[in-house]
């Protein structure tokens, strides 16, 4: 019964992260300075700023990653602590 219910909640979870990721529009991680260097650079011929949006994005989303993977342990753990 607990089995069904965790996995019932981390099939939401993960259906809500990856909605999250379908069903927004384009997204804009950079700050006007950074944005206006990546598009004259474009402009200018070169392909410095095709990947600055995704890296920023990258870099922003590792930290939430990491710290979520260690909730994740910890909770799982602690359970196993409780049930015994």
């Amino acid at each position: 019964m607990m089995q069904k219910k965790i996995k019932n909640t981390l099939l939401l979870f993960s259906l809500c992260f990856s909605l999250q990721f379908i069903a927004t529009p384009y997204v804009s991680a950079q700050c006007p300075m950074c944005k206006l260097s990546a598009e004259q650079n474009l402009k200018d011929g070169g392909s410095a700023g095709k990947g600055l949006n995704k890296g920023i994005l990258y870099m922003l989303l590792t930290p939430y990653l990491v710290i979520g993977s260690i909730g994740f342990f910890w909770y799982r753990n602690r359970r196993k602590d409780i049930a015994e």
